[in-house]
């Protein structure tokens, strides 16, 4: 008898986005499925040529770079509620404030064109030194659709402005992270750095009172590995 034939495995669509976007508890429109669906096809093509991600396969890339990215957001805007309930602008004529995000490293635009997509209330940068990388977010952002992302090619250093949440997920070790981007941070901002494993000695070797950090576990649906969220509150004045 001969072996069955391996079954095909269709590449991500607008289902699979309702699906993820269902198992986190996230609130999805048709046009914000499409442009995640669109964002990975560009990831592919522009992959073959520039070298963006290792992962190269469309089914792995979207469990492992967009679904991980998206897993991210209920807390991100829980983070952002939490911060702004207070407001008295809130609740009055006054205009809302436009959370701003900025994502160090960002790469292929992860996970700054993700959240851009799915929380158009947020202002999102993102910064990257080299230069491919950066063509591609802005091409991405301007192909799908998403006016409330921009792209900077520089070093984070040379980067100027204030920032409610600072954010990476392939940057640097935590001491890097939040050296070189105190000087970025908003009054009330806080960092938050995507990790697989707690970072435990990354934590220790900041050498930053506990109370300053907080490590949530995240679920990304499909993905069997461990993924968290390191929130990090920025140092009492005097503290290195």
């Amino acid at each position: 008898m001969k072996p069955a034939p391996a079954r095909r495995m269709l590449p991500p669509d607008r289902g699979s986005a309702f699906a993820a976007a269902q198992a986190l508890g996230l609130p999805l429109s048709d046009e914000q499925a499409d442009r995640l669906v669109s964002y990975l096809a560009l990831l592919q093509r522009w992959n073959v040529t520039y070298n963006l991600s290792a992962v190269r396969e469309p089914q792995a890339m979207w469990l492992q770079h967009i679904l991980d990215c998206m897993a991210a957001v209920p807390s991100i805007r829980r983070h952002f509620r939490a911060r702004w309930q207070g407001d008295p602008a809130a609740a009055s004529s006054a205009p809302r404030h436009r959370p701003r995000i900025l994502d160090v490293g960002s790469g292929a635009g992860l996970p700054g064109i993700v959240w851009a997509v799915l929380m158009p209330e947020v202002d999102l940068s993102c910064v990257d030194a080299v230069g491919k990388k950066v063509a591609f977010v802005r091409q991405a952002a301007g192909q799908i659709g998403l006016p409330n992302l921009r792209a900077e090619h520089a070093r984070v250093e040379a980067l100027a402005g204030r920032f409610d949440l600072i954010t990476s997920r392939a940057f640097a070790s935590l001491a890097d992270f939040t050296r070189l981007t105190q000087p970025l941070l908003a009054d009330g901002g806080c960092w938050v750095a995507m990790k697989g494993k707690p970072p435990l000695e990354e934590i220790a070797a900041l050498g930053w009172p506990a109370s300053m950090f907080h490590v949530e576990p995240l679920m990304v649906p499909g993905l069997d590995a461990e993924r968290c969220l390191v929130w990090i509150e920025p140092p009492p004045s005097g503290l290195d």
